[in-house]
Parts: structure tokens; C-alpha cells; sequence
């Protein structure tokens, strides 16, 4: 009987000595003992923002969408490309945008609030953009670019001029209410040359874009065209000659937050990123510069 006892009470003490060894789930969370409060905090609520980029910033703003997601996973950021003025018509007529970034100062100025009062800058009297977040985001060039083996030997501005001249070459442009269409204009306009009488002549072609334009320099179907930069670069053009600031002036590509954006804070924070050296990085490699 003794010895039945002694072994129950053996049990016992071993049993209370295993229950004191075991580890308390809490302390294996990550809690602070006592405090009750996680170490981890909850997840960033989903977001999508809109942004209306000009159509040159395609390869470049693709790459850094990618690179944000790690920044902020939990914004997704949905691009739109196309002309400058064709999305500054979208942005009027109502279209979901938080941030606008356009390839000439003339059309985030017929947006901007601060200048409604001057009607050659803001023709509407618009107040669309957060002006406190108004940026020059970026400067391009822009060239002049043949197809493989350039045809025609054309080698400069100066020559292009000539050609035009005589009208024995096909020179593709953007449109009048396309950024890079209106840098065109400027170089004709620098060389004496009237548009009006070289489309008569027919030795024009148009895009709607700049992108249009590169695309028939790529397929040979005009002898030369003028692009961005940027966009010989991703069509991989031979670029001849380069404008200078006396012929057209510097392309600046202002951006800013619109002050109807649904999503502010989400919107300048991506703004933000695309002056960091990381994204400018990718815009350097396309063929963009930071603007001075």
C-alpha cells in the first residue's frame, strides 16, 4: 500500500514538472509580455491610382511601376500612354487621373489654376492641378532619326532643311497638338521653312504621337522623322543630329498630382519616388536627364 502511494506521488511531481517547462504561446508570438500589442503591423490598405503619362515615358514608367511594387505593394499603379494633348482632352472631359506628367509645358499650364488668368497659357481658366505638388520632372532632346542605311544621307538639321527645301524627301512629325509635333514646328519655324507649304508639297507625314512617328522611321516608309531621344532609343533609331535649345528651346516634362485625384497622398508619394536616384536611374538609361 506504501508503495503504491509513493508511486502515485511520483507521478504527480513529474507531471506539474513538465507543465512547468512548456513555453506560453504569447511569448512566442512577438508580444511584449503583458503589453498586448503585436510586433507586426496590419497591412496598408489596397489602392490604385491613375497616372496619364505622354507616350515617350512608356519603357521607362513600366520599369518603374515594377521597382514601386516593392516600395508600396499595396499601390497599384495604372499607367495610361498617349500625346499630351490628347490626355490633357481626357483629363477635361473627366477621366480618372491622379497624376499627370506631359511631355511640354503647354498642357499641364491649361490645367494650372495659377494662371487661369492668362488666357494664352490657360485658355479655359482650368483649375485642375494640385499646384503645391507642380514639378519639372525631366528634360529630353529632341533628334532627328533615319531607318537602316539611311537612304537619303541626311546628317543634319541644316541639311533636312535643305532637302525640305527642294522637296525631294519624306519627313515624318507628330501632329500640331502633339508636344513633339510642336518642337517641329519650332525648327521650321527657325529655318524660315512654312509648314502649310510643305504639306502641300507633300514631303509630310503625321503621327498622333510621337510613337506613330518612330514607327514609320522604323519601317522605312519615310527617309527621316523627329523624335525624342528616348524614343530612338526603345526603337533602336539611328539618331543623325540633335535640336539645340536655339531651335526649339529645352523640353522640360512638368508633372503634378490633380487636385480632384481620389488618392492625394498615394499619388505625390509615387511623384515623389520618380525623383529618387533609383527611378531616375531608369529614365536616364531610356535617354531622359533630370530637368535642370
Amino acid at each position: 500500500m506504501k508503495k503504491a502511494l509513493a508511486l502515485a506521488l511520483a507521478l504527480v511531481m513529474s507531471l506539474s514538472l513538465a507543465a512547468c517547462g512548456t513555453t506560453a504561446p504569447a511569448a512566442s508570438s512577438g508580444s511584449a509580455s503583458g503589453s498586448g500589442v503585436s510586433s507586426s503591423a496590419p497591412a496598408a490598405e489596397p489602392v490604385e491610382i491613375f497616372v496619364f503619362a505622354a507616350a515617350s515615358m512608356t519603357e521607362s514608367i513600366d520599369q518603374i511601376i515594377e521597382a514601386y511594387k516593392t516600395v508600396a505593394p499595396n499601390v497599384t499603379v495604372t499607367p495610361t500612354y498617349e500625346s499630351s494633348g490628347t490626355l490633357l482632352t481626357q483629363i477635361k472631359e473627366g477621366a480618372d487621373c491622379d497624376l499627370f506628367i506631359s511631355a511640354a509645358q503647354k498642357q499641364m499650364n491649361a490645367l494650372d489654376g495659377s494662371l487661369k488668368d492668362d488666357v494664352d497659357k490657360n485658355p479655359d481658366g482650368l483649375d485642375l492641378i494640385d499646384t503645391s505638388t507642380r514639378i519639372n520632372l525631366l528634360e529630353n532632346k529632341v533628334t532627328l532619326v533615319v531607318p537602316d542605311g539611311n537612304p537619303k544621307g541626311i546628317e543634319s538639321f541644316d541639311q533636312l532643311a535643305e532637302h525640305l527645301k527642294t522637296g525631294d524627301i519624306l519627313l515624318a512629325m507628330g501632329n500640331s497638338d502633339v508636344p513633339v509635333g510642336q518642337y517641329t514646328q519650332k525648327i521650321f519655324a527657325f529655318y524660315g521653312l512654312d509648314e502649310d507649304a510643305l504639306n502641300t508639297a507633300g514631303v509630310l507625314t503625321y503621327g498622333s504621337n510621337v510613337k506613330e512617328v518612330a514607327t514609320q522611321v522604323s519601317e522605312s516608309s519615310v527617309d527621316c522623322g523627329v523624335v525624342y531621344a528616348t524614343d530612338a532609343y526603345s526603337q533602336n533609331l539611328t539618331v543623325v543630329d540633335s535640336a539645340t535649345k536655339e531651335m526649339c528651346g529645352q523640353v522640360i516634362y512638368p508633372a503634378a498630382v490633380l487636385s480632384g485625384s481620389q488618392h492625394p497622398a498615394e499619388a505625390k508619394a509615387f511623384l515623389d519616388y520618380l525623383s529618387t536616384p533609383e527611378a531616375m536611374s531608369i529614365f536616364e538609361s531610356v535617354g531622359f536627364s533630370a530637368a535642370a
